[in-house]
């Protein structure tokens, strides 16, 4: 797990670096207003994207053999190609409500981001760990500097929308897609009906994560305007890349670590939480010194870095700061509950989650604006975390039915 760790870390590191360092360029080629725009766009994308699949892709690395894995390309394709003709209908009636025509390219992200969803998954399976590392840094870093070369064209909201979608599709080949999956009726309708705790239990979890941050960015676009919005992305973009580098890493050299081997039952091993209960430890260690600079220099460091017009980002980046740190912890973990076939529990607790984010704050924005928002989510995150990780930490070794019944004894 190492060495996959350290491969995925050193891509994820080129990945995150390029976006990071262009930033001040980019907040000096366009207004906050265009940069809150473009966080709503990138949203309702990853909002549709995240499920375009129904969340089947994440069952590929359990496949026991490569006629199941097609299969469930094959499943995945289709999915895919339904609800990117959804996003095709949801963004023309966006850009006619508007009078722009930046919405239409909505299809064209979702489509995106779900075959790139898709294919690094595939490869997940297959431990191509080098061609995920080389992924991830076409679409992160190759999204920056697509951004930078539209900002020097004066392109506007369109050049923030468009160059992410053409980064992801040189991720995608970077992954290796193997192009169309074939696979009979019968096949792709038998894996569907096996793995259906993914589209069942995943997919409203992932959709409602996702749904979490359009509501956001929607909010504080609402009650403060589109500049207050390009703030909360700003800053939000830099306080989580610590955590999408990390993060992204970890999860994928842990997924397959907790998947149950063929024969073995599905669920908790001693080894597992173990392993679980190290990575957590681990993730606090590196977290904590992120949460102490942040209350320290946050304000300052981010109107050095972005310009006085960017100062409302660095106020709310010391309020966020024990957010990002909780937050840094939990990203990786997301796959844990897959692999222990408790996805029905990590369903009710997300839920809770959602709801006591979105409520701390609107009830923070009414409070003291944005400031007053990131302090409310800080302190209200803390006890949902914390929940979470003793959970983990505590999870019954027995599989299934002890796993059953923490969820139904979870409010």
């Amino acid at each position: 797990m190492r060495r996959a760790v350290f491969t995925l870390l050193a891509g994820g590191v080129l990945a995150q670096a390029l976006p990071l360092l262009l930033g001040p360029w980019l907040t000096r080629l366009y207004s906050p207003a265009d940069f809150g725009l473009y966080h709503l766009f990138a949203a309702v994308a990853a909002n549709v994207g995240v499920v375009a699949c129904a969340r089947y892709e994440f069952a590929l690395p359990l496949a026991a053999a490569e006629p199941e894995a097609a299969a469930l390309r094959a499943l995945c394709q289709r999915l895919l190609l339904a609800s990117t003709a959804l996003a095709s209908a949801g963004g023309s009636v966006w850009a006619l409500v508007i009078g722009q025509a930046w919405p239409l390219w909505l299809p064209a992200a979702v489509g995106a981001l779900g075959l790139v969803s898709l294919a690094t998954m595939n490869a997940t399976r297959a431990q191509r760990f080098r061609r995920l590392a080389a992924a991830r840094v076409l679409q992160h870093g190759g999204g920056a500097l697509a951004q930078l070369a539209a900002g020097l064209l004066q392109a506007g909201v369109t050049g923030l929308v468009v160059a992410p979608i053409a980064a992801a599709l040189a991720a995608l080949a970077a992954l290796g897609w193997p192009g169309p999956a074939r696979a009979a009726r019968a096949q792709w309708l038998a894996v569907a009906r096996v793995h259906r705790s993914f589209p069942l239990l995943n997919t409203p979890h992932a959709f409602l994560g996702a749904l979490q941050d359009t509501l956001a960015v929607a909010l504080i676009a609402g009650s403060m305007g589109p500049a207050a919005a390009g703030a909360w992305g700003l800053a939000l973009r830099y306080l989580k890349a610590p955590a999408t580098l990390v993060g992204g890493a970890v999860s994928q050299a842990l997924y397959p670590r907790l998947a149950p081997a063929a024969g073995q039952q599905a669920g908790c091993t001693a080894a597992g939480r173990a392993l679980v209960l190290r990575t957590m430890l681990l993730l606090s260690m590196l977290a904590a010194p992120l949460v102490l600079l942040l209350w320290w220099l946050g304000p300052a460091l981010f109107t050095w870095a972005f310009g006085a017009a960017w100062a409302d980002a660095g106020v709310l980046a010391r309020a966020l700061a024990l957010y990002i740190g909780l937050h840094f912890v939990a990203s990786p973990l997301g796959v844990v509950t897959m692999a222990w076939q408790a996805q029905a529990w990590a369903l009710k607790l997300a839920l809770v989650g959602q709801g006591v984010f979105v409520t701390a704050l609107a009830a923070g924005l009414a409070w003291g604006g944005l400031a007053g928002a990131g302090w409310a989510v800080s302190g209200a995150m803390a006890l949902y975390f914390g929940w979470y990780f003793i959970r983990l930490a505590t999870w019954p070794v027995n599989g299934p039915p002890a796993a059953a019944a923490v969820a139904r004894a979870t409010p």
